[in-house]
């Protein structure tokens, strides 16, 4: 898998379409949540596309600087956050969801620096984001209808 990370402003038309597909084709259809993505913070945000050796879009992730992120569930705007973070489903089950966290991770590092990192994860993902050096910070809260934990990541904390 071969990653770009580009602010909105440089994402091509053609970038900006298959993103937007693939968030509604994993988020919207396959989780049954109708919700609106578009939700003005693409805008500030960074987005970091993983493809394929055919150049195909196939796992993605939001990065947002301090002051753009979404606190739900005890957020805090004052760290950078990772979002909407997905791997397609004809591509799942080969660790692409843990390499897509590992780069966005370092790339928030390299984009906001060395700072704790905040996301809003759903309930079923918490092993692996704790896997990954994420706590916990709060009580679990629903969004879009979805268990939900709001969780951190320190720089001196490891990464796998």
């Amino acid at each position: 898998m071969r990653f770009t990370s580009t602010p909105f402003s440089k994402l091509s038309l053609l970038d900006l379409y298959e993103i937007m597909s693939l968030r509604q084709e994993v988020f919207v259809v396959e989780q049954n949540c109708p919700y609106l993505d578009a939700d003005g913070k693409d805008l500030y945000a960074w987005h970091l596309q993983g493809r394929d050796h055919t150049g195909k879009l196939i796992a993605y992730a939001r990065l947002l600087p301090p002051g753009q992120t979404c606190p739900r569930g005890g957020g805090d705007q004052n760290y950078p956050s990772i979002g909407r973070v997905l791997v397609s489903i004809n591509h799942r089950g080969q660790g692409l969801g843990k390499k897509l966290m590992q780069q966005a991770m370092g790339e928030a590092q390299n984009l906001f620096g060395p700072q704790t990192i905040e996301i809003s994860a759903q309930k079923y993902l918490q092993r692996f984001y704790t896997n990954l050096g994420f706590q916990a910070t709060g009580k679990e809260y629903l969004e879009d209808g979805i268990p939900h934990l709001q969780m951190r990541w320190h720089p001196d904390q490891k990464r796998e």
